[in-house]
């Protein structure tokens, strides 16, 4: 049998791999933080595996984890503003939606206390003025809560002083922050006065007498009785004396 030659031509196909999608972002959680950074917000949506970068308008995020396909984990960088919050992958960037904007809320700011003083034992009514007090969490002063407080609008909230000695910083507490310390921002608790001695101790049914009472605390005396009556007239001498 006489031997046969030739040549085999193969023919290959190669169908090419389908182009990434782009990621989506469907959601961001949560929505706000301050606008010094450093919160850990959760995004949702398609396409992450890969992702190459997450952004928070132009600014890159501090750090991020991909969880899976559908969950980021990013840290926000400081900001400030509403801004989209952006994956980026070899299939693209995700576009802008509404469902993906993150807003830096400032730090709230305390610009004047009033009264600026009260007893020792609280109870004092204070009216706090100042900016983004909105969303407030906690009003402090000094290291003590407040007994109570109400919101009364971005720019005003009402407090209740608890016990405390000395002067101390009143400080509101947001989402955004802790407002900073400030001579603003102070309080100062007021010890009660004290009466050692009274001379003379006695006198006629009439008044009239002029009593020397000597004690401590005396500084801004607003009243001095004797029993339920008011004295008839009296002179603050200094914080240890009055007439």
């Amino acid at each position: 049998m006489a031997g046969q030659s030739g040549t085999v031509t193969w023919t290959v196909t190669c169908t090419p791999a389908a182009a990434a999608a782009a990621p989506t972002v469907t959601a961001v959680s949560p929505g706000s933080g301050p606008a010094g950074g450093g919160t850990s917000v959760i995004l949702t949506g398609t396409d992450f595996t890969g992702a190459t970068a997450v952004n928070f308008g132009a600014t890159a995020a501090t750090a991020f984890t991909v969880n899976s396909a559908t969950s980021i984990t990013a840290t926000a960088p400081a900001g400030t503003g509403t801004v989209d919050v952006r994956v980026t992958t070899s299939g693209g960037t995700s576009a802008t939606t509404a469902a993906d904007q993150y807003s830096y809320v400032a730090a709230p700011t305390v610009t004047s206390v009033s009264p600026t003083a009260g007893p020792t034992s609280g109870g004092t009514t204070v009216t706090i003025t100042g900016t983004g007090f909105s969303g407030t969490t906690a009003v402090t002063f000094g290291a003590t809560p407040a007994t109570g407080f109400t919101v009364n609008s971005a720019t005003q909230i009402t407090a209740t002083v608890p016990a405390g000695t000395g002067t101390v910083n009143v400080r509101v507490t947001t989402l955004g922050g802790t407002s900073a310390v400030a001579a603003a921002n102070q309080f100062s608790y007021v010890a009660a006065p004290t009466v050692t001695s009274i001379s003379p101790t006695a006198g006629p049914g009439s008044g009239g007498t002029t009593v020397t009472i000597t004690g401590t605390g005396f500084s801004g005396t607003t009243a001095v009785t004797f029993g339920a009556t008011p004295a008839t007239g009296f002179t603050v001498n200094s914080a240890t004396q009055i007439t």
